[in-house]
């Protein structure tokens, strides 16, 4: 059964309460001394805690979708999420794998619904292979907008993450779906995915020297290949990024780095300069620039303003990250041409039910700053 197999929760669940009432059982004929009452009594205890912490930590995964496999749990993931040698014409850079309906009303029928397809990807110029899920507005498969090309906007998640959190988790193409149908965003395509191209590993969207060239896959290999497949808006300000927590910050600095890309970055509960521990390795190699350039304070001090619209979410309480935000917001307002926005709940925190209550806003801004042309 996988790591996220609703089979595997049930079955989990079962154990622990089959244990629980085992336990209670068995314990008056256990409360006795010597050895062999007091080893029964521990392994029951054990085996009942152990059992419940399993089930409790399957349910956290898959409501917050930290791990897809067991090998991605177990740090068994191997190599370097890159294809050598593929051949594009066997179907080209995108090649669309699975469908699902979108879970609202009518949802069933595309042309209601809306769809989410699950793709596969390959990066023309970086060779970087990631899954993805793309989601589909009603409109894109109504005859009346036959011709009609749509903004698109990448949507990341945090580290580990993964790409079935943003749906099933933070409900991003049924928000989507409500908001446009209330008339409060522009019918959108939302390219759903790990920021992490190459798991275990944490790439904080770096083009790492010797490495997988991350940044360079969200640059340009993401958007000309979907562009290449779906109807989306050709001209600049198409495309816009959102993401939380390392998909937050990847989503500030390629909006910073990749203006002409990137027309609009929000970064919910994001950081502001990429860290190095366990989960990254070294990033940088001892490239000085490119460790400053991954510090979006410094780049933003040292170098052209980018024509770019950026927006921040942090909580006054029960987010670290609430004062360095402010910092950055005003560090913002003082360049030229790069516009700020910001979301600040009094109370949150850096977990989905948060980042629940800032989508909504952050689609209606996100459709505001990008065109479908």
């Amino acid at each position: 059964m996988g790591l996220t197999s609703n089979a595997l929760l049930v079955s989990a669940v079962l154990l622990a309460v089959l244990l629980f009432v085992g336990t209670v059982w068995l314990w008056p004929r256990l409360a006795r001394r010597g050895w062999r009452a007091v080893s029964g009594r521990v392994g029951l205890l054990l085996a009942t805690q152990v059992a419940v912490f399993v089930s409790v930590g399957l349910c956290a995964n898959q409501t917050f979708g930290f791990y897809a496999s067991w090998a991605d749990l177990f740090g068994k993931e191997r190599g370097e999420g890159v294809v050598v040698d593929h051949d594009f014409a066997d179907g080209g850079p995108l090649q669309v794998v699975d469908t699902q309906p979108v879970k609202v009303a009518g949802g069933s029928r595309p042309r209601v619904g809306g769809q989410i397809q699950k793709i596969d990807i390959v990066g023309r110029t970086t060779h970087i292979a990631t899954p993805a899920y793309v989601y589909l507005p009603p409109e894109y498969f109504q005859s009346r907008y036959r011709t009609r090309t749509f903004p698109a906007a990448a949507v990341l998640t945090g580290y580990p993450g993964t790409a079935e959190a943003l749906i099933k988790g933070l409900h991003y193409p049924q928000t989507a779906h409500e908001l446009a149908r209330d008339g409060r965003m522009q019918p959108m395509i939302l390219v759903m995915l790990r920021p992490t191209v190459a798991p275990p590993r944490d790439t904080e969207c770096v083009d790492i020297p010797g490495g997988p060239q991350t940044e360079s896959f969200f640059a340009k290999d993401l958007p000309d290949a979907v562009s290449a497949h779906y109807r989306v808006g050709e001209k600049p300000g198409s495309w816009g990024i959102i993401g939380d927590s390392t998909g937050g910050y990847c989503a500030l600095k390629l909006a910073v780095h990749h203006p002409e890309v990137y027309a609009a970055g929000a970064g919910l509960s994001a950081y502001y300069k990429a860290p190095i521990d366990p989960t990254t390795g070294d990033l940088f190699h001892g490239d000085e620039e490119l460790r400053n350039s991954a510090d979006l304070r410094w780049y933003l001090k040292h170098r052209p303003a980018p024509d770019t619209s950026l927006l921040v979410s942090s909580s006054k309480v029960g987010e670290a990250d609430y004062q360095d935000t402010l910092k950055f917001i005003e560090l913002v307002k003082s360049r030229r041409h790069t516009r700020i926005s910001s979301i600040i709940l009094d109370s949150g925190g850096h977990n989905f039910n948060t980042w629940r209550r800032e989508i909504p806003g952050t689609l209606e801004w996100m459709s505001g700053r990008l065109s479908d042309r």
